[in-house]
């Protein structure tokens, strides 16, 4: 019996070494990117952009597809970063005209989209360079826009413009409206188009579908000026065409072209409730490739985030990576990390980047540094995208030795013996010796053993000779770990001593 309870106590007392060995050689730490901090050690965003998550903080989402500045654009209002301002600089706003303009982030590209109130609207003064900045023919344009109404009534206003040409010796009124009829988008050109038997004339385009108040539409209208065919589409669908010829049809008629009379403002939104977002004009219709991606929100290739590399401990081990986001049906998001002792010569595939499952055990990723990456996917519609809102990188850090509780300094000649109680530490795998002729300056270079530090072993005491006499000696040890030589502990209280010959 008493062998038996022997043998019990003495596997307890292994155990509990291990749990205490195991504590005193790692203890598990947490380091978060995003959150209520923010995602402070971006290194790089590819195709991804800022927007909000989970519990209101800021997360990482796919960019949504940027309206791209060529030399046919000739408007663009995307409301960004709450500015009201064209983007090609042909069109300048009257401020005094905006006073319902909201800005919303219940937008559908970028950051934030235009909110309007029924009455106010937006009035945009071109400049020679721009469509709408100058009298005379205008050749092929297009006009498109998203757009969410809060409700749908006849007599609500998108657009206009109001001016008048001469015709002979008579002016005629001409007006481009873009406004709501029936629960239907109606665009009319009032004496635009000239070349007609007669000098008034009125071209109309339509839309078949009605329009669903609190849902994004995309709405575009191209002019052809070759053919003399207007186009209207709805989410890149054909809703109406009309060809601006004499004869009304594609073939057999003469094109009769666009021409603008008395330079006039552009007035957006004046009689409108509702969001607008991404407003363009261009100087050319709308060629295929275009109608079939500018209804797309993001990229069907997505976006990546690699974070900075990010200093941990010296044998710090990874592991786990958590992560709280928002992922909808087909859409994806994919982590990598990788880490190392040095980052300097790190490049796009070296140290390779490993694919982690978030929650996922992880082995053998340790080192000085780590670093994380991140791929988000829009669902096939490429009307959806994942969100990150953060990410915790959990690991473990080596527990730093603790330095010697006491160190005595004896001098001799040419020489110091320096001792230290043995530690209880059993993390400890040695000592590094500190010297220098100033308290807390440790660049000693007199010691046969070698410059400050000096590596003396797993000892307990050591005789530092090939000192000068006469001269005030300062020394402090430092533990390293039995892991690596390289973590140090910290230094323990300094003592001096002065060798002298006896």
């Amino acid at each position: 019996m008493y062998k038996t309870r022997t043998n019990i106590i003495a596997v307890c007392i292994f155990i509990l070494n291990i749990i205490l060995s195991q504590s005193v050689f790692a203890r598990e730490k947490v380091i978060t990117l995003g959150g209520k901090d923010g995602w402070k050690n971006i290194s790089s965003l590819d195709r991804l952009s800022i927007g909000k998550g989970r519990y209101g903080y800021d997360a990482l989402e796919i960019s949504s597809v940027s309206s791209e500045i060529d030399e046919d654009t000739d408007l663009y209002i995307n409301f960004e970063n709450k500015k009201l301002r064209d983007e090609c600089g042909n069109y300048t706003v009257d401020n005094n005209q905006n006073k319902s303009l909201l800005f919303s982030s219940e937008k559908f590209m970028g950051q934030y989209a235009a909110s309007f109130k029924n009455i106010g609207g937006i009035k945009l003064e071109g400049n020679s360079d721009s469509i709408f900045g100058r009298s005379g023919l205008v050749g092929s344009f297009s006009i498109d826009f998203w757009l969410k109404p809060s409700i749908v009534e006849s007599g609500e206003i998108l657009f206009m413009w109001r001016s008048s040409r001469s015709v002979g010796l008579e002016p005629i009124y001409q007006m481009i409206t873009v406004a709501f009829v029936e629960n239907h988008l109606e665009w009319i050109f009032s004496n635009i188009f000239t070349g007609y038997d007669t000098p008034e004339h009125e071209i109309k385009l339509s839309g078949r579908r009605s329009i669903i108040p609190g849902k994004w539409v995309h709405h575009q209208l191209s002019y052809d000026n070759d053919t003399g065919l207007i186009e209207y589409r709805v989410n890149g669908m054909l809703e109406s065409l009309v060809y601006s010829t004499t004869n009304g049809r594609e073939r057999g008629g003469s094109v009769c072209p666009p021409m603008l009379g008395v330079k006039a403002s552009i007035e957006l939104c004046p009689y409108y409730t509702g969001l607008i977002d991404d407003f363009r004009i261009k100087k050319c219709a709308v060629d295929e490739n275009f109608i079939n991606t500018s209804y797309d929100i993001y990229m069907g290739q997505g976006g990546r985030f690699e974070s900075e590399p990010i200093m941990v401990s010296k044998g710090a081990s990874l592991k786990c990576l958590n992560s709280i986001y928002n992922k909808s049906s087909q859409t994806d998001i994919i982590y990598y990390v990788r880490s190392g002792d040095n980052f300097y010569n790190w490049d796009n595939n070296y140290p390779e980047w490993k694919k982690v499952n978030c929650g996922e055990s992880l082995q053998d990723i340790n080192g000085l540094y780590f670093q994380v990456a991140c791929e988000l996917y829009p669902d096939g519609s490429r009307r959806k995208t994942p969100s990150v809102t953060s990410i915790d990188l959990v690991f473990d850090e080596v527990e730093l030795p603790l330095p010697p509780v006491k160190l005595i300094a004896v001098p001799g000649d040419g020489e110091v013996t320096l001792s230290w109680p043995l530690s209880v530490d059993n993390s400890i795998g040695g000592y590094y010796v500190f010297y220098g002729e100033r308290s807390g300056e440790y660049l000693g270079r007199d010691c046969v053993l070698g410059e400050s530090p000096v590596n003396v072993g797993n000892t307990v005491s050591v005789k530092l000779t090939g000192l000068e006499n006469g001269k005030i000696y300062y020394f402090s040890v430092a533990s390293y770990s039995s892991i690596d030589e390289n973590i140090l502990g910290e230094l323990s209280k300094e003592v001096y001593a002065r060798p002298l010959r006896k």
